[in-house]
């Protein structure tokens, strides 16, 4: 296996990285909750009046989905160049994407939630799901890429 060098840039990765994990903990610190991004979306989508938040209002997280759709676009209005590796396409992408959805409504969070949030706080729980991911994740790339699937 390679790494195609041209792609690699290690140091926006370390940079990106750590303005997530800035923005996980101003989160716990600010409002007291984990930064996952199936729940923060699913609480939008259908509130529960019953949780214990339900008095909280919404506007951090209409801000925090915003932030997350607007960002690459602002990028594109100052002429950054960000590649975009189309990873599906056709059927598979909308398909791909239920996928995920009930996999982390399954797993009842997602990769941003266990893997940035759960792990820093040592949740066992968190751990498992993280290594189910990245084993899927494994089993993926290599079906697809190596074993002619798709």
């Amino acid at each position: 296996m390679t790494i195609d060098m041209v792609n690699f840039t290690p140091l926006s990765a370390l940079v990106g990285g750590g303005m997530i994990g800035l923005a996980a903990l101003a989160l716990m610190a600010v409002k007291g909750r984990v930064m996952g991004i199936s729940g923060i979306l699913a609480s939008l989508i259908r509130p529960d009046a019953d949780a214990p938040d339900a008095h909280d209002s919404n506007s951090w997280r209409l801000a925090f989905v915003a932030g997350a759709m607007l960002g690459p676009l602002t990028l594109g209005l100052f002429h950054i160049d960000i590649d975009i590796i189309p990873v599906a396409s056709g059927w598979v992408l909308p398909l791909a994407g239920l996928l995920v959805g009930f996999g982390a409504a399954l797993g009842s969070g997602c990769t941003s939630g266990h893997g940035i949030c759960g792990l820093a706080r040592l949740s066992p729980r968190s751990l498992v799901a993280v290594m189910t991911f990245m084993l899927t994740a494994v089993i993926t790339v290599y079906l697809v890429r190596h074993a002619g699937v798709m």
